[in-house]
């Protein structure tokens, strides 16, 4: 296979997915982690060191920069996949077989995805470029997340917001988790239930973990 054909062959572009969508889910984990420090209730010591770790070392900015490059070519490849795969259905099927054929979140990764984009602007918009402005123009000072995160989330409307958002997540990862593991071949009968376990419990405890921070403010459970 060319480099072309990485970009823009069927196979390709479902390989890219997959490989940045394995990064993307490692991303999660190292972002719950961080964010998970926010329950040590200890008014926000702990997420604010390791937030300026992430945001003042070398290796972790070099990997932000790869973070987005892709982030950047799974949407792409995502739209050019939905776009490749609405053409192929302007005949329908004789029956409709709904969920016994696939679930309805495998049907609608190109929604849950627009989604999860239309969150994902906002979300940075609120956190990453201010923090990011602020080092960048005001010789180093940092915002204090913490206090930030307690600001946003005192307002329902953004709690709900978030929630949506994190859900839309969720859905996406219970078929994309499964899904790119899949689609590089690991796909057998040995390893179909435990794959499809761990990708249900992974997009679970994500999905619970991100939701319960925005609430957790809100609801007063930390300080």
């Amino acid at each position: 296979m060319t480099w072309k054909e990485v970009f823009t062959s069927s196979v390709g572009k479902k390989l890219v997915m997959s490989f940045t969508g394995i990064f993307l889910i490692l991303f999660l984990v190292v972002h719950v982690g961080l964010n998970a420090c926010i329950w040590a209730n200890d008014g926000g010591t702990m997420f604010n060191a390791g937030a300026h770790f992430m945001g003042n070392n070398v290796v972790p900015r070099i990997l932000e920069i790869g973070l987005f490059v892709g982030l950047l070519l799974h949407i792409i490849q995502g739209i050019m996949l939905e776009l490749s795969n609405r053409s192929k259905r302007n005949v329908k099927y004789a029956i409709d077989y709904g969920n016994q054929g696939s679930k309805w979140y495998s049907r609608s990764m190109g929604l849950l995805g627009t989604l999860i984009l239309i969150f994902l602007v906002i979300h940075l918009a609120d956190f990453w470029i201010p923090n990011r402005a602020h080092q960048g123009f005001l010789l180093g000072e940092e915002i204090n997340l913490y206090e930030k995160m307690k600001l946003e989330f005192s307002e329902l409307w953004v709690v709900i917001v978030y929630t949506l958002g994190c859900l839309s997540l969720g859905y996406h990862l219970a078929h994309g988790f499964q899904s790119a593991f899949r689609t590089i071949g690991v796909h057998n009968k040995r390893y179909n239930l435990m794959l499809t376990s761990l990708g249900y419990g992974f997009s679970v405890v994500v999905t619970f973990a991100f939701i319960m921070m925005p609430w957790s403010f809100f609801l007063h459970i930390i300080q």
